[in-house]
């Protein structure tokens, strides 16, 4: 269980990352349940149901969440960002998924978009 003083890690995955971002909460569940996690709607909503970690849940990516996400990146309200990115699809929000990785950068917050960035960044004692 996390306490007030927890560090957040935003949560995110496209639908066919869905999966993939769940079986890694799954196999890193000891160390993020130390975190404030966030997500997008539907991402938070099956990490609660399928690995029970508490999630603070934003809007879907699609009508919302990933700006709220971002905008919390810049109030430096979050440590890390695991957006789990679906490089062969079309997505009608990229100019939101944009705003959030640029974000990211220009407030030098780790950002994962695969599960092997997303280990390493939570296995480094310095990266949260």
């Amino acid at each position: 269980m996390t306490d007030s003083t927890a560090k957040t890690v935003a949560l995110i995955a496209h639908d066919n990352k869905k999966e993939t971002m769940i079986a890694f909460v799954a196999a890193h569940r000891d160390v993020l349940a130390k975190y404030h996690l966030i997500a997008t709607g539907t991402t938070g909503g099956l990490i609660q149901e399928r690995c029970h970690l508490p999630v603070t849940r934003m809007l879907s990516g699609p009508i919302g969440g990933d700006a709220q996400i971002a905008a919390q990146v810049a109030e430096g309200k979050i440590a890390a960002v695991f957006f789990f990115i679906d490089p062969l699809g079309a997505h009608p929000h990229d100019p939101d998924i944009n705003s959030l990785l640029r974000i990211c950068n220009v407030h030098d917050v780790p950002l994962a978009t695969n599960p092997a960035t997303a280990a390493f960044i939570i296995s480094s004692e310095r990266a949260l």
